[in-house]
């Protein structure tokens, strides 16, 4: 197989010049060949091996696939496997596997060039929780059987509430008792034991059977059956509980800290109940869930369930207690107290017991500010079951008869929504105290002093004697002196007779004002000049003396006017405005389709209207969103839900986005609850038994429970679900729609693959497809078929019988009968010898035997489906010989 080409030079070689010699391989069977080449150089001989390969492969594969620790998540998840071929050939490889646990290995035969590597895709379905280890047989081309390992942990995705404090596994948090209007805090912790993110949220279970709604629980059964007859049940429990925060994410292992606060408020009854010892117990189970499995809903609905009564898969419930109380303070003396008269300068005071009649919680009780009484202590803490003396006294700043509304301020905790963690103190309740007293004034003697000085401004009509004093003058007892306010100013009564009024003065306008006695025309006080003024006496009309030194000019009086008016008008137009905002106001306070403003009659309560009250083609226009800071709770999404599956549409949806409010809602970056109030399921479609070349649709449902579009994207890449259509919607708020997902293969076995879809092409999830591909198939009634005669037919009657073909496949079975032939002449017979069974139906066929001489009594049928099975009759003639 070695061929040597050279030319042996004819003279010696000269030093630096070279010969050429080619060696030529050329092998004719497979095997390495071994040679040498004889070199003779002058005396010397020198040995060159030869050696000769033939072409071959040399193919690696790993030992071990391993995909760790992955969650149930209802999708396949695919690793690569490489083989590397290091030799000079290409190599063969063939993948054989007989378990259940991997979904495919894709390619499983095939070669690999040489100096090059093939990926193998090893494909696991993650639809319940298991622990993967399998092997995998590769046999390759020059190595043999080789095996791989492949190895996963599936576990489900768990979500634990541990005690904030002591980490542990908490199942109740008991919150004790708590006065209406006020809050009580506790914290948890949310623990996420899995090796992947987790989206939650928590949901309010206030439909949830074992809960309790303001119930005292520590009543006979019959108060409490009367209580739920008068009570209004139809409250919204998400104000009872709150949640900081109520959505999130959780990283692998991660503990994140959530607040609880329980805030009870008193129901209000169709009838007023003056209990003020009433007392309520709270039970309710607060949900928290995974997003990722929220389709598990809609896991049912082709089996008649709705998406609300579904239980979720993978959710921890944790139920919450409390109890509401009421504020029970009694006054003794109250709640009215009667002060005893006193003087200015003087004070009175009155004992009062508070009293706390509660015997869970203590009393923090605080006195507000009130003119003329004063309180000590103003504060102060009452225990339970125990009383408080506070000293009440009246002390008047002023002469007359007061009557005060004492506030006294309950304090608590309350609620902060804008930070759970710290509470806030505030005054949740009120008492009232109704304080009365009467101040006296003292009667003082009036002395009348001479004053030699110069006359006051005012002084009384002789201009010697001023009044120094406060005394109460009648005006029928003195006539000629009144007192004005606090200072004294002497007027006569001489405006309420007419004995020396002069005759000439006798017509005029009483609207003229009297002039005091010592208000003489030298006197430089100015005067208003539109103003004119008559004698004490006579009522001769007074000269009216103007200084030009102090007084106004015309012009100066009318800037001073409109200096006036223009303050008058500004006060004025803000007043106006002022009105027009309460207007306002007010209007849009009753502007609504509920409450118009008008106040119920004496003794008549409004009804109570429950969301149920409401016709379901209404509600869904007047359904407010949820709050992103309120819990979701189960009344409000079945409520929700029932709404979006009446409303199914389906042939004008839009595949993408079209008008500007559609653009806007599908560029959204939805959050958990919203995410969570959208279904679109069931998570794993299964098709069953499904033959080979048919086709089969199941629906693949999408409920929309937001008020806004949302955007549904489907990636099918899957060649068996390629008919699939629409794999775009833009579903509106509040619908229910469907997508048709059509199935159709043709190869036999088992087929486990996954889907995924985007909501807002941001949102990813999926959906896991399961079918059991089988060729077409028939069965019958029996394998062996007896003809009896009939009785009371003559001799040489045909026999007949009937046997049943059964299609229990989706697809429709075309079938032959063929008889097995004999020596014999065959006497059976079987009509219809050739037909169709549709899907899931049934068939009759009638076999017949006509006696003869010589027919045989047995026979046999061959039924041949189309592409499909065979199946193999016996027949027999049951004959009777009567002698």
């Amino acid at each position: 197989q070695f061929k040597l080409i050279v030319e042996n030079p004819e003279k010696p070689i000269a030093s630096g010049l070279q010969l050429k010699a080619f060696v030529e391989y050329y092998p004719d069977r497979l095997e390495d060949l071994q040679d040498k080449l004889i070199l003779l150089v002058d005396d010397d001989v020198v040995d060159i091996p030869l050696l000769g390969f033939i072409p071959y492969c040399c193919l690696e594969i790993e030992s071990e696939l391993d995909f760790g620790q992955v969650i149930v998540s209802n999708k396949v998840i695919s690793k690569e496997i490489t083989i590397a071929n290091h030799g000079s050939s290409s190599g063969i490889f063939e993948i054989s596997y007989n378990g259940v646990a991997l979904s495919s290995i894709t390619p499983s035969s095939g070669v690999v060039k040489p100096k090059s590597k093939r990926t193998i895709q090893v494909d696991i379905c993650t639809d319940v929780p298991r622990v993967i280890k399998e092997v995998m047989k590769v046999e390759l081309e020059g190595r043999g059987c080789t095996e791989v390992w492949v190895k996963a942990v599936v576990v489900e995705q768990v979500l634990k509430v541990l005690g904030a404090s002591c980490g542990k596994v908490v199942e109740c948090i008991n919150f004790g008792p708590v006065y209406f209007g006020t809050s009580k805090t506790e914290q948890i912790s949310l623990y996420n034991k899995s090796p992947e993110n987790m989206d939650w949220v928590a949901v309010l279970e206030d439909n949830a059977i074992g809960g309790e709604m303001g119930t005292d629980l520590q009543r006979s059964t019959d108060a409490v059956l009367q209580d739920l007859s008068l009570k209004n049940r139809d409250v919204d429990v998400s104000t009872l509980i709150l949640c900081t925060p109520n959505q999130g994410t959780l990283l692998p292992y991660e503990k994140s800290l959530v607040t609880l606060c329980f805030s009870p408020e008193k129901f209000k009854g169709d009838f007023e109940v003056n209990d003020s010892s009433l007392k309520q117990d709270y039970v309710l189970f607060l949900r928290f869930e995974t997003v990722g499995n929220r389709s598990g809903y809609l896991q049912a609905l082709g089996d008649g369930a709705t998406a609300a009564t579904r239980n979720h898969p993978h959710h921890v419930d944790l139920a919450l207690m409390g109890s509401g109380l009421p504020v029970m303070v009694t006054f003794n003396p109250g709640p009215e107290i009667n002060f005893m008269d006193c003087y200015l300068g003087e004070q009175t005071e009155v004992l009062c017991t508070l009293k706390n009649e509660s015997d869970s919680l203590p009393v923090i009780f605080s006195f507000r500010k009130a003119a003329h009484f004063n309180v000590s202590p103003e504060k102060g803490k009452i225990k339970k079951k125990s009383a408080k003396d506070v000293m009440i006294s009246f002390s008047p700043r002023q002469i007359g008869t007061f009557k005060m509304k004492q506030i006294i301020d309950i304090i608590g905790r309350g609620v902060d929504k804008n930070n759970l963690h710290d509470l806030k103190t505030i005054s949740f309740h009120q008492l009232y105290l109704s304080l009365s007293g009467v101040c006296k004034a003292k009667r003082k003697k009036i002395l009348f002093t001479i004053n030699t000085g110069l006359t006051p401004v005012v002084s009384n009509a002789t201009g010697q004697f001023v009044v120094d004093g406060t005394e109460e003058c009648p005006d029928a007892a003195r006539g000629a002196i009144q007192c004005i306010d606090a200072a004294p100013v002497a007027m006569l009564k001489s405006a309420q007779t007419r004995i020396h009024t002069h005759r000439i003065n006798r017509n005029c306008k009483d609207d003229a004002l009297i002039a005091f006695p010592n208000d003489r025309a030298t006197s430089l006080r100015p005067s208003e000049w539109d103003k004119k003024y008559r004698t004490i006496f006579t009522k001769t009309e007074r000269y009216n003396f103007i200084d030009p030194e102090f007084a106004y000019t015309d012009c100066e009086r009318l800037s001073v006017e409109a200096h006036k008016k223009y303050y008058v008008d500004f006060i004025s137009s803000l007043r106006q405005r002022r009105l027009e905002k309460d207007a306002a106001r007010q209007f849009d306070m009753y502007n609504d389709p509920v409450s118009i403003g008008i106040k119920p009659g004496e003794g008549l309560k409004s009804p109570n209207i429950s969301i149920t009250d409401f016709p379901k083609e209404k509600l869904q226009l007047k359904m407010p969103p949820l709050d992103d800071d309120c819990l979701l709770t189960s009344r409000k999404l079945a409520t929700i839900t029932s709404t979006s599956t009446n409303k199914e549409t389906w042939s004008w949806l839009s595949p993408v986005p079209s008008s500007t409010q559609e653009k806007e809602d599908c560029s959204l970056t939805l959050t958990h609850k919203q995410l969570h109030q959208i279904f679109i399921g069931p998570s794993t479609i299964d098709f069953g038994d499904v033959c080979v070349f048919s086709t089969t649709t199941k629906e693949l449902h999408i409920i929309n429970n937001l008020l806004v579009h949302i955007w549904i994207q489907i990636e099918i890449e899957i060649e068996e679900l390629q008919e699939t259509s629409p794999l775009s919607q833009v579903v509106p708020p509040l619908t229910k729609t469907h997508v048709p997902i059509v199935f159709e293969t043709i190869t036999p076995g088992s087929f486990k693959r996954s889907f995924a879809y985007k909501i807002n092409n941001q949102h990813l999830g999926h959906v896991l497809v399961v079918a059991n591909a089988v060729p077409i198939e028939l069965q019958l009634s029996t394998r062996e078929l007896i003809l009896n005669p009939i009785p009371g037919c003559l001799a040489g009657t045909e026999f007949r019988a009937t046997v049943r073909v059964y299609n229990p496949r989706n697809h429709p079975a075309g079938f032959i009968w063929k008889p097995v032939t004999t020596d014999r002449k065959p006497a059976f017979s079987i009509q219809p010898t050739r037909g169709t069974v549709e899907a899931y139906s049934d068939l009759e066929c009638e076999v017949v035997w006509r006696p003869g001489f010589n027919s045989p009594e047995e026979g046999e049928f061959i039924l041949c489906v189309r592409k499909g099975n065979a199946i193999k009759l016996k027949c027999f003639a049951k004959v009777t010989i009567q002698l």
